[in-house]
């Protein structure tokens, strides 16, 4: 059982090879024996999860379908609401919240055969690049443990990178699936945002929110995706179109596929180890036939900035209902304490430093006499990176860099948060324009005499997610040195 996929793990359940239950029986003596080191679950499900297992057993025993899914192990991230277990976003504001429902991509996995088996440790409330910034304590980097993970989804990253599990479900508002899974060398996908419904997801930024896959391999990602993506009537951003099967046509390249490189991409700001590796990969899908195509992103370091104001202007709404009385952490009355007080002392309890300071920062640009020198330039400035996109793709079928500039850093070694905002410059861009992203391992660097994962990130125009599994499959398959695991 140790890292088989959930692809052929699957496969296996179906045909009677292995039975649900022991696979997942397996998953979770791996969870509880390599959380020790990791960290990466907040909470394990066992009892659910074995009953779930057993579910998959009676179906196939009855003769009946048990789902493309049946019998593989999911870890979700925390901010993904469960019937089963706490979903707290790593945050002292909902430590004891119990969901009364499944969000609608949970209740779709259950419905294709997949076993819940645990919640995922993570950034506060998604908010932040190291999964150091957890109510639970910080996630470890499997490769290494005394470097981050990356976030926010790191909990999943490092789940799905050192075989605990095939499947973790992530967040992406501004990288947080793909600059993990490039730290921790697993696959990252973000889907087209409407793509995969955001109902039952805790709201960061609700116009840049989108659930995906954090997989061993390009074929998970896929067939986790198929199973999750759709039309929800219950989330009103969720896109009203047919969904592209991406597993059907996987394995098919690509003819003469045309890669965008952006100058600004492969940049002296990045770790020179980085940019070989890149370059490396390139030349490899150049000679399968591939063709590089120089594009211009002149918006690439502006995404930043627009960024910080965006998120953290839709978080400071959407967090304004965690105040201690209608939902969240209350702090101790006080006699004579004014409703005010009680506010704000519930919230500075209940919130880390790093969600205050995005509140205060979104609070701030939303104010008045501010909001239109901040937000709305922002708005106007997001309308031009998402052009500038699409003047890009009228000349090729992805484009292609590094997911991030470096590896994965020492813990506790980036204290500078505008620093620690830099993380995501080549990742938050995808999720202005709306468009999916995907980081796939491509090999290993050297630092201090550590091994490092490193991975390319491809993006596809909006609904060019087959497209972009195909890419990336193909990415895949010229990088078997990648796919080896970490001892833990």
């Amino acid at each position: 059982m140790n890292f088989i996929d959930a692809t052929d793990l699957r496969d296996a359940v179906r045909s009677r090879n292995v039975k649900a239950s022991d696979a997942v029986a397996a998953t979770l003596a791996k969870a509880k024996a390599a959380n020790a080191k990791l960290n990466a679950f907040h909470e394990i499900l066992e009892e659910d999860a074995m009953r779930q297992a057993k579910a998959v057993d009676d179906a196939i025993a009855a003769g009946r379908d048990p789902g493309p899914m049946a019998g593989v192990p999911v870890a979700v991230k925390d901010n993904i609401a469960t019937r089963e277990g706490r979903t707290t976003c790593s945050s002292r504001m909902l430590e004891h919240y119990r969901s009364p429902f499944d969000a609608t991509c949970i209740e779709r996995l259950r419905a294709a055969g997949a076993v819940v088996m645990g919640k995922t440790n993570m950034d506060e409330f998604a908010m932040g690049s190291s999964s150091e910034h957890c109510a639970w304590g910080p996630v470890k980097n499997p490769w290494d443990i005394t470097r981050v993970p990356g976030g926010s989804s790191g909990g999943s990253a490092a789940a799905a990178a050192a075989g605990i599990c095939g499947v973790a479900l992530g967040s992406d508002t501004g990288g947080s699936i793909r600059q993990p899974a490039s730290l921790c060398g697993c696959v990252g996908f973000k889907p087209t945002y409407g793509r995969v419904s955001r109902y039952g997801l805790v709201a960061f930024g609700s116009s840049l929110d989108q659930i995906g896959p954090l997989t061993q391999s390009v074929r998970d990602a896929a067939l986790t995706y198929a199973a999750m993506a759709g039309v929800d009537r219950r989330d009103s951003t969720s896109a009203q179109l047919a969904v592209e099967d991406p597993v059907a046509s996987l394995e098919q390249p690509i003819a003469g596929l045309r890669i965008g490189v952006p100058a600004q991409y492969i940049s002296d700001a990045n770790d020179p180890q980085v940019n070989a590796l890149v370059r490396e990969s390139l030349e490899r899908l150049k000679a399968q036939g591939a063709s590089i195509v120089p594009v211009e992103l002149p918006l690439t370091d502006v995404g930043i900035s627009t960024y910080y104001v965006i998120a953290p202007a839709e978080a400071s709404a959407n967090l304004a209902r965690f105040d201690g009385i209608r939902y969240g952490h209350r702090a101790p009355a006080r006699p004579g304490q004014s409703l005010d007080d009680l506010y704000a002392e519930s919230r500075g309890q209940g919130f880390g430093p790093e969600v205050q300071r995005r509140i205060m920062l979104g609070t701030y640009v939303l104010s008045a006499g501010y909001y239109d020198a901040y937000y709305g330039r922002a708005l106007k400035v997001r309308r031009l990176i998402k052009a500038e996109f699409d003047r890009a793709f009228a000349g090729c079928d992805v484009i292609a860099g590094p997911a991030s500039a470096t590896p994965a850093f020492r813990a506790g070694g980036m204290t500078d948060p505008l620093q620690m905002y830099l993380c995501d410059v080549y990742t938050v861009n995808t999720n202005i324009a709306g468009i999916p992203g995907i980081s796939v391992p491509i090999g290993f660097m050297k630092q201090d005499g550590a091994s490092l994962p490193v991975g390319l990130h491809l993006q596809a125009p909006a609904m060019a997610d087959a497209t972009l599994l195909r890419a990336a499959r193909m990415v895949e398959r010229l990088h078997p040195e990648a796919a080896v695991r970490p001892a833990i």
